[in-house]
């Protein structure tokens, strides 16, 4: 056909001199030839038809022959730029797909939730966003309390808060398995996620991590479940025996508060770079505040808990020996090839 000829003739100069040439698909050539094809006589309509389909699938033939050629070009290398006075052996090279692997943090997350998932814990995702509720009045921080200043957190101007800790979800895990400890059984839950805090940063402090905070609630909890807990984990994940010592400290939302040491597991109290006098602050924890447990709706005259709560990124550096806590996001590639599987 005449008409579907000039068509073509039409559709290939636009085709030249298209920059993007998938937009040759939405020209107003094929536009124009189909908005015809109502117009035509009933005996001519499927010849015009098919005759238009012809055409359009000629150039998506070209389009996926172009995308075949253009397959094959060299990778560009997204660490770039570079000093170009480094020899091509000392540039960074980007890892081929085949070769990827799990980030540090996720693979040593893996590994936490699976010791205390034997050892009875449930898990539940943290949130990256809440509200003031969750992040303070729950956790017993009345407003105006004076603890809230130490908490320099990040908020929208809607009043939403980037979480300072996994703690926000104490309430949450608390309320919705309220009627287990009714029935005699005991809450035992862990919460793994990010929070976000505004740190000035440095080889030991980033303003985004990850934390992870546990929660027991039950009859007769009490302090020594919470040591030997975190005494049975500690020594679990770092696969040794240690010695481990409380000393008081305050957190609104637990009472009594305590910060949980352990005795390092490099150097076994000798001191050493990770640890400088034989111990290592590893968390804080404490039992929890009956007014956090009021706030869940549970008789603090019947029941009680512990809570904790670490820095994940902490645990991972002293495992790995890592110097700096900013490599976890930085992007490096000469760190990340390090836990390649």
């Amino acid at each position: 056909m005449e008409q579907i000829e000039n068509a073509r003739q039409n559709l290939l100069a636009e085709y030249e001199k298209l920059d993007d040439k998938t937009k040759i698909l939405r020209s107003v050539e094929f536009k124009k030839l189909y908005s015809q094809i109502p117009a035509l006589p009933p005996e001519q309509r499927g010849e015009f038809g098919q005759a238009v389909n012809g055409l359009k699938q000629e150039f998506e033939q070209k389009l996926a022959s172009l995308q075949d050629s253009t397959s094959t070009k060299p990778a560009i290398d997204v660490t770039a730029p570079f000093d170009v006075n480094v020899k091509l052996t000392d540039q960074p090279q980007v890892l081929p797909a085949s070769n990827g692997s799990i980030h540090p943090l996720m693979s040593e997350m893996d590994n936490l939730l699976s010791i205390f998932e034997r050892m009875g814990f449930e898990a539940e995702e943290s949130r990256a966003i809440d509200d003031d509720y969750h992040m303070f009045e729950a956790l017993n921080f009345p407003e105006g309390h004076p603890a809230r200043d130490d908490y320099d957190t990040f908020m929208t101007e809607e009043g939403l808060i980037a979480p300072a800790h996994t703690s926000t979800m104490q309430n949450r895990v608390l309320k919705a398995r309220k009627e287990r400890i009714e029935s005699g059984e005991t809450i035992q839950v862990v919460i793994p996620g990010r929070v976000f805090r505004n740190e000035d940063l440095d080889a030991r402090h980033e303003h985004t991590f990850y934390q992870l905070e546990g929660v027991v609630v039950g009859e007769g909890i009490n302090t020594g479940h919470l040591i030997a807990t975190l005494q049975t984990f500690l020594e679990t994940y770092y696969e040794k025996e240690l010695e481990v010592k409380t000393q008081p400290f305050y957190f609104p939302f637990t009472e009594p508060s305590f910060e949980f040491a352990m005795s390092c597991p490099f150097c076994d109290k000798a001191g050493c770079k990770v640890c400088g006098q034989g111990w290592v602050e590893i968390l804080g924890c404490g039992m929890i505040h009956p007014n956090v447990l009021k706030m869940a709706d549970i008789d603090p005259e019947k029941y009680t808990g512990f809570a904790w709560g670490g820095g994940i990124d902490r645990l991972v550096m002293m495992k790995h020996d890592i110097e700096d806590v900013r490599h976890f996001h930085s992007g490096k590639l000469d760190f990340l090839k390090q836990f390649g599987n």
